[in-house]
């Protein structure tokens, strides 16, 4: 495109025109936020400087209306000095406010925390009972905010203790709480009475809200937050739990017995001795830096009241351990919390119950050291599962005694690998071996060895307790720490998990000197890399499960090496076998539809060959 000279002209004159315009109106804007910066500053000097204390001092004030306008008739219990009053037994320690007439902090003499202090359970400023009442015309109040008064605390003559809160006002409403603390018991009885609750409920309910928060009571926090839960009774449907994680929420609407906030070895539960007719629940967790918390919890929790201008509501709240025998004994089926098998294993509880808690139990009573009681649990278990070694071995020792005719036929099969299994089971079933013989037993261990870590994971007995270099039997034992986390390791090295994968690769280098040669590589290397996963797998777990592990692993050492030697007799095995292959056999029907299969495969692979070559 060609321009004129007066087409140049034009466009120079129209850029100037735009630059002299935005120039004008940007000189504006500056003296204009000029002018308003020094009306800002003239303002500034004119009004005194804000003092801080002033500002605590309107907040307090704004405080102390908002409470007072919540408590209406119940004025005096907006304020007053918040008094605790400590309310003990052989077993616990409660410490109850006026301060919404409840319990402010629970310790268990009997259980120390990492710090070597009794293990105190609530007392943060998160942890609280609350509902609303009407305290006045058009005015609600929360129970946690309002002061009650204090009376004396009571002897009783069955040696229990109660104490009583009661709130009321001019108008003859009231609210008691009282508490009955039993004598050698961590179960607590807490009575609500509503003196003219038509008036201060409004509603044929009591709506419940409960806060709780969980926490570090054990060493390895992070081992803890996953044994940490929401359990829960439901009327209907009957025990059920509930794996803590961040932002869980969980309703029951056709009514609970009871609702809990469940620890490794330590519980908050709250009991509605007549129900809860509705329950809902959320969980926070903290992240994983965060120290000495483990989980949080809100509880929204209904009682259903009679009509009636006064109305008692019996509630029980139990802090305390997750000792099977001590929840077992309230009969509200309490000890179903202790996890002695839940999820896809949960029938291994009752191996727990009827074998392994008898004689750990049994042992525990008079042995001191309860390292030795695990030794002395693990030699009756072996005991009792003795036949089904015995069974195994014995398949391994024919196995061993066939080796020769199987070698024969890998060298005459080598490169039809096909061919070779179809004798391999034509051998077996002619001298009368099953195959299988050695590895069921081995899988009819595995129920029991999944009860074992359930039961090493909730037995509180151990907690505390050391043996040898391990300091505590429910934790990891350490010989080694370092700073930073190896994967599947983590930050130390267990030695009783070190000599479990010690002792069981010993045993996976005898079985394989005992088991023909394998052609799948896999299978061949992985009896020597399964002993190897256990590091990753067993350094984070309770060294009373590791020494049970290692003990039972020398105990298999000693009977593979009793038994092969003394008991089997090898040359009868053979002479046996060599008298089967004289008898005519029946086939199985499931070894008849195997070789069918075989034999199917077989024809496939020859097509298949036969056709490559054409």
């Amino acid at each position: 495109m060609k321009l004129d000279r007066n087409s140049v002209i034009g466009f120079v004159l129209l850029a100037l025109l735009f630059f002299g315009y935005f120039y004008y109106t940007r000189q504006g804007q500056i003296e204009l936020e000029v002018k308003q910066k020094e009306i800002r500053d003239s303002l500034a000097r004119i009004q005194p400087p804000v003092d801080p204390v002033a500002r605590l001092t309107d907040s307090l004030k704004a405080d102390t209306l908002n409470r007072v306008a919540s408590a209406g008739q119940f004025n005096n219990a907006s304020f007053a000095t918040e008094e605790i009053t400590v309310v003990e037994n052989e077993l616990i320690s409660i410490g109850f406010s006026n301060k919404g007439g409840q319990p402010a902090y629970v310790e268990l003499k009997n259980y120390l925390s990492p710090d070597s202090t009794p293990v105190r359970l609530s007392g943060t400023a998160f942890d609280k009972f609350s509902y609303r009442i009407n305290t006045g015309k058009n005015t609600v109040g929360e129970i946690s905010e309002l002061f009650f008064a204090k009376s004396p605390v009571v002897k009783n003559t069955d040696g229990s203790q109660t104490i009583s809160y009661t709130l009321a006002d001019s108008a003859g409403k009231s609210v008691t709480h009282k508490y009955t603390l039993p004598g050698g018991q961590y179960m607590v009885d807490w009575n609500i009475s509503l003196n003219r609750a038509d008036q201060l409920l409004g509603k044929n309910t009591l709506d419940l809200s409960w806060q709780v928060k969980a926490l570090q009571q054990e060493i390895d926090v992070l081992g803890e937050r996953r044994e940490t839960q929401v359990d829960v009774y439901e009327k209907e449907e009957g025990f059920d739990y509930f794996t803590m994680k961040d932002g869980l929420t969980e309703k029951w609407e056709n009514g609970v017995k009871w609702i809990s906030l469940k620890q490794k070895f330590f519980n908050h539960t709250l009991i509605a001795k007549n129900g809860f007719s509705f329950a809902e629940i959320n969980t926070t967790m903290p992240s994983e830096d965060t120290i000495h918390e483990v989980a949080s919890s809100m509880a929204n929790l209904r009682v259903a009241l009679p009509v009636d201008a006064n109305v008692n509501v019996p509630l029980s709240f139990y802090f305390g351990p997750n000792d099977y025998k001590v929840l077992k004994s309230y009969n509200m089926d309490l000890e179903d919390m202790v996890n002695l098998g839940q999820g896809f294993y949960a029938f291994v509880k009752y191996i727990n119950r009827v074998i392994v808690m008898p004689v750990f139990n049994l042992f525990s009573g008079f042995i001191k050291s309860y390292g030795l009681v695990i030794a002395l649990l693990t030699i009756i278990i072996r005991l009792l599962t003795s036949p089904l070694v015995y069974s195994s071995y014995l398949s391994g020792a024919k196995m061993k005694a066939l080796r020769p005719e199987l070698d024969v036929l890998k060298e005459k099969y080598k490169d039809d690998q096909q061919a070779y299994s179809m004798e391999q089971m034509k051998l077996f079933r002619t001298a009368g071996v099953n195959p299988l013989g050695g590895c069921i037993p081995a899988l009819l261990q595995i129920p029991i060895f999944f009860a074992l870590y359930s039961f090493f994971n909730a037995e509180i007995s151990l907690r505390g307790k050391s043996f040898w270099w391990a300091h505590d039997l429910s934790s990891y034992d350490k010989i080694l720490t370092w700073d930073f986390n190896i994967p599947f390791i983590g930050s130390h090295l267990s030695l009783f998990t070190l000599l479990a994968v010690i002792t069981s690769l010993l045993i996976s280098l005898y079985s394989m000197s005992m088991t023909p040669d394998q052609n799948n590589p896999m299978l061949k290397y992985m009896p020597y890399i399964f002993p190897v996963m256990l590091l990753g797998i067993f350094n984070g777990l309770p060294s009373a499960l590791t020494w049970y592990y290692t003990v039972s692993n020398v105990i298999t050492l000693v009977l593979q090496y009793v038994i092969q030697n003394f008991i089997i007799d090898h040359d009868k095995i053979l002479s046996n076998i060599q008298e089967n292959k004289k008898k005519p056999k029946s086939k199985p029907k499931w070894q008849e539809r195997l070789e069918s299969m075989q034999e199917t495969q077989k024809k496939v692979e020859d097509m298949k060959k036969k056709t490559q070559k054409k």
